[in-house]
């Protein structure tokens, strides 16, 4: 395997300012944002959250709401039913257990409806600055092509082994760079790697 400083500096080259790509304005909305974001694009999450956020701009209205009020500022998003009803638990829940506020510790961000640890993750890097190594689709699927992780590794064990080989200080940033590179270049289907700076140890090399 390839020093990972390599890898680095060559995703800090590529993309020196790499950042999330989802629209916020707190950590309400970052977690609201985050939580719709499974298995839909940032963008298409971007498209729906402003009205969301005007209709329900904090926990005590979302948690007000019925999960058929709240579904139809999210119908064009995948699990878009189950993902209301958990925005509904969510408004819920930061009320009556956190004072209406976003927790800043992963124990309590993953007690809530609907958050895993990756975005829990995001939540704590992108709000509260805490040393965070978010694994999405992307970040998995490019920390496996480059033998950064094995084939089979779910995520939270990716998370551990890219915790593991890059500096603490340099999590957050190399997160949205790893992003950026998978959206970029290395996709799941078709990855362009006549662009890319890394066949020479990825797993896909040709022989």
């Amino acid at each position: 395997m390839i020093d990972p400083a390599l890898i680095a500096d060559e995703l800090g080259r590529l993309y020196p300012d790499a950042h999330c790509t989802l629209d916020f304005q707190n950590p309400f909305q970052c977690l609201v944002a985050v939580s719709l974001s499974a298995q839909t694009t940032d963008k298409k999450v971007n498209e729906v959250t402003p009205a969301l956020f005007r209709a329900y701009p904090d926990p005590a209205s979302l948690g007000k709401a019925t999960p058929e009020e709240v579904g139809q500022y999210i119908r064009s998003l995948g699990l878009w039913k189950n993902k209301a009803k958990n925005l509904v638990s969510l408004g819920q829940e930061l009320s009556t257990r956190f004072q209406g506020q976003v927790p800043s510790t992963v124990e309590e961000l993953t007690s809530l409806p609907g958050v895993g640890i990756k975005t829990a993750s995001v939540v704590l890097a992108e709000c509260f600055q805490v040393p965070s190594f978010p694994v999405d689709t992307h970040v998995g699927r490019v920390a496996k092509r480059l033998y950064l992780a094995s084939l089979n590794d779910e995520p939270e064990e990716v998370m551990r082994k890219l915790k593991k080989r890059f500096p603490k200080d340099t999590w957050i940033a190399l997160h949205h760079r790893f992003i950026a590179f998978g959206r970029d270049i290395c996709h799941a289907q078709n990855p362009e790697c006549d662009r890319c700076p890394f066949t020479s140890f990825c797993r896909l090399r040709k022989p």
